[in-house]
């Protein structure tokens, strides 16, 4: 990654101001959000939306101990699952508000159920409001995994579907968008491809040195571009679909830097402030899509970074490294699963399945694999999301 470094930040500085309009007198992202309300609701719902960062479990029938399916799974969320005890940030926030939120749709490769839950009793029909998926994006239904079955419904189609079902929203919804991740890591793909391409054709004097940091540049603006229409995309939605279709308790989350996950520390220390700037780009046109509107914008790249350079302040030992075992995970899959994704990681201790790293604690340890938090992790997303929803006065 030689040429890379030799760009420096002044490029890739170029590239974010380029991306956020150059020099354009009305600052992108200036104007706050205005006009969301500053008193308690009498919430009886949580409604979600995003990617597998909020997902309750859509793919847990394909970690079906028996293979068919069915439960016991020894995965299905993104992280260091272990039962009832291996949850994430949207259980641990319904708990503590006195909810029950359950996952809108799962299944895999085409076939899937939507609200589960129902099927087991019809009472907890109102609970399917968890719509979050692993791989998910923002408008682009091809997100990770799409093409080996992941359903990856993408958070436009999210909404959509929960209109369809209830019609609109309600004043006793609290609504939660926490989306845009995948399109991050995509667009960073992209861009990493692109380099590769580039630098080669650079040390094999097919281009000049000259050369290879403009397509450098164009490659970046082109990904941070793609960023900011995906933001602008979901800011419309909430616009248009959300505040305008009856939601009144609405907080939207924005990206935490990627470059602080196990994975952005795996790639060169000169490509990491570019995919830091994927997620700027993003958190800037998110929050100019929300000028004025009556909604909360969380601070969620603040709040990891936080966790992330003092994880001492929220019991966090490890930081770096993924708390579950790709090589295990492997064997206990029989090779169908290489990358070590927590999706299926079991934390239960004693159990054949079990698919820790040794001396891993979920609580202690930050991150389950490359870029999903443990159940300690999700304790510290859970606990700072309660925290600001408090200060809005909405609990």
């Amino acid at each position: 990654m030689k040429t890379m470094r030799a760009l420096g930040l002044s490029l890739l500085t170029a590239a974010f101001l380029a991306a956020c309009g150059g020099g354009d007198p009305n600052v992108p992202g200036e104007s706050p959000t205005a006009g969301a309300p500053t008193t308690k609701g009498s919430f009886k719902a949580l409604v979600t939306f995003g990617d597998s960062l909020s997902d309750l479990g859509t793919y847990a029938p394909i970690t079906s101990l028996a293979g068919n399916g069915q439960a016991p799974y020894l995965g299905g969320k993104f992280t260091t699952n272990n039962g009832s005890v291996g949850t994430i940030w949207v259980e641990n926030l319904a708990a503590k508000m006195g909810l029950t939120v359950t996952p809108a749709e799962m299944g895999f490769a085409g076939q899937s159920v939507k609200c589960p839950a129902a099927a087991v009793n019809a009472a907890l029909a109102a609970t399917c409001t968890g719509y979050g998926q692993g791989g998910a994006r923002v408008t682009d239904p091809n997100g990770i995994g799409h093409s080996g079955g992941a359903l990856t419904v993408p958070a436009v189609t999210q909404i959509a579907n929960h209109l369809a079902r209830f019609g609109s929203f309600k004043d006793s919804d609290l609504i939660l968008l926490w989306s845009g991740s995948n399109d991050a890591l995509l667009q960073f793909g992209a861009f990493a491809a692109a380099a590769t391409k580039i630098q080669t054709d650079a040390a094999t004097g097919k281009i000049t040195a000259d050369q290879a940091q403009l397509q450098l540049f164009n490659a970046q603006t082109a990904a941070q571009a793609e960023m900011k229409k995906a933001a602008q995309d979901l800011a419309r939605y909430i616009r248009e679909q959300i505040l305008a279709k009856g939601g009144k308790y609405v907080a939207v989350m924005g990206l935490n830097d990627i470059a602080d996950t196990p994975f952005g520390n795996s790639v060169p220390a000169s490509a990491r402030p570019v995919l830091t700037d994927l997620s700027l780009i993003f958190n800037l046109w998110l929050r100019d899509g929300l000028a004025n509107q009556p909604v909360q914008v969380i601070d969620t790249f603040a709040i990891l970074k936080d966790v992330y350079q003092n994880p001492a302040k929220f019991g966090i030992v490890n930081n770096t490294t993924p708390a579950c075992d790709a090589d295990k995970i492997k064997l206990i899959t029989g090779g169908q699963e290489t990358s070590g994704s927590s999706l299926f990681c079991n934390a239960t201790p004693g159990v054949p399945y079990n698919g820790m790293r040794a001396g891993a604690d979920a609580i202690t340890w930050a991150f389950a694999d490359s870029v999903h938090p443990t159940t300690g992790g999700h304790k510290a997303l859970s606990d700072a999301f309660y925290a600001r929803l408090q200060s809005f006065g909405w609990l």
